[in-house]
């Protein structure tokens, strides 16, 4: 058989051409650990024990989710490896499984871990790193603080926006008021006091008669609440996690006091805080809200709700419908996901961050009517918008307008 002989040039040609072709598709392609051709591998930490598990269904709503997107063939053909461990809601447990996560199991990012004194435990740990710490699961104001934590982003309305909305609401319809505040002594706690404070503006030294704070190690708050009703307050603030929560309403009821009762937002799902107060109980109770109600009416034929209730059906059939905790996490899964869609082929830590604060008008399912999602490089407060609402019957009914969240607005 002859040999055939091809010119040098034209091997060089070819060689040069396959070069290109393959440093082209391998430059499509970028990862970081936690990241690969198969894979995502995203971390997470939940309170599934201690004084503030009623959250930890949150957690297993997103873990249910992701199952959901790996079943339908994943994120750009990739599959979610979700890993999430329990601190019990104790910041020194949080330091030691966000080490692990990002150290040991070598994750892109940690995504929605829950509370604020957590989070704030290993907020420069994070950002040292370079790992994002995102869409964490808390109003704290200071997520939004791109220039010095370009590694940390929240997710929900912020805890001062809200409470500055109910000093609006209080200002407007009862100046005279005599506000009585309960508050978690951690940095959750005084962030919300803080916007109340900043709300009432000048105000604030006459309206709020009293203040009291208490600890999460506590197993009840009924003196704080004995005490409270004393100062001869007429609006409760009740700034507290959904097993105090719980505890203040059934409280209140049992030694008489009627004080107009304004509940943060953390605390208001019905599933895990107003029936087990007691719905009586909890009648005209005035909170806010920026996710759906699954109990009330005017969503039943949503199609957002449908495909939230088809969710549940096929997905997480112990998630419990009421429970408002299992809204935020199938909400703040969908905003991971798209995310991570806008990412395509480059699953750096760098883009990740990018990408979450590049988000346009994004509208997961169940948003209010008119809440969007918004981010910047700038501006790292995803949900800005609230609506009030009150609690009737065995529901939240809304009332007024969506308000503007914004600090300063």
């Amino acid at each position: 058989m002859p040999v055939i002989k091809r010119p040098a040039a034209v091997i060089s040609a070819a060689l040069i051409v396959l070069a290109t072709a393959s440093s082209a598709a391998f430059a499509q392609k970028k990862y970081d650990s936690g990241a690969s051709d198969t894979e995502i591998k995203i971390g997470n930490i939940m309170p599934y024990s201690g004084p503030a598990s009623a959250y930890g269904v949150i957690g297993k709503t997103e873990a249910a989710y992701f199952k959901m997107i790996n079943d339908q063939g994943g994120i750009n053909g990739r599959k979610i490896n979700f890993i999430s461990y329990d601190d019990a809601y104790s910041p020194p447990k949080t330091v030691e499984q966000a080490r692990k996560l990002v150290e040991s199991d070598e994750v892109l990012f940690i995504f929605n871990s829950l509370g604020t004194p957590p989070n704030s435990a290993i907020h420069k740990y994070m950002n040292a790193k370079k790992v994002p710490q995102l869409f964490v699961a808390t109003g704290a104001t200071k997520w939004n603080d791109p220039k010095d934590f370009p590694w940390t982003m929240g997710w929900q309305p912020n805890y001062q926006s809200e409470t500055r909305i109910y000093a609006k609401y209080i200002l407007e319809h009862m100046p005279n008021a005599k506000i009585a505040v309960l508050y978690q002594n951690d940095d959750y706690g005084k962030d919300y006091l803080k916007g109340l404070l900043d709300g009432l503006g000048a105000k604030a030294k006459t309206m709020v008669v009293a203040q009291d704070s208490y600890e999460l190690s506590e197993p009840t708050i009924d003196s704080h609440i004995v005490k409270l009703k004393a100062s001869g307050a007429d609006v409760f603030m009740n700034i507290t996690t959904p097993k105090f929560a719980a505890q203040a309403i059934k409280k209140i009821a049992e030694i008489g006091w009627k004080p107009t009762h304004f509940l943060n937002n953390v605390s208001a799902s019905i599933g895990s805080v107003i029936k087990p107060a007691g719905y009586e109980n909890s009648q005209d109770i005035i909170s806010a809200a920026y996710l759906m109600d699954a109990a009330d009416p005017q969503w039943k034929d949503n199609a957002g709700m449908k495909a939230f209730d088809d969710f549940l059906a096929k997905q997480f059939p112990e998630g419990n419908r009421l429970d408002g905790s299992v809204m935020v996490g199938y909400n703040v899964a969908q905003t991971m996901v798209q995310v991570l869609k806008q990412c395509g082929d480059n699953l750096t830590r760098a883009n990740v961050m990018k990408q979450a604060a590049s988000l346009k008008d994004y509208t997961p399912t169940n948003l209010l009517p008119g809440i969007k999602i918004n981010t910047s490089a700038n501006d790292f407060a995803p949900i800005e918008q609230l609506q009030l609402m009150r609690f009737r019957g065995e529901r939240w009914v809304l009332f007024g307008k969506i308000i503007s969240g914004e600090i300063g607005g």
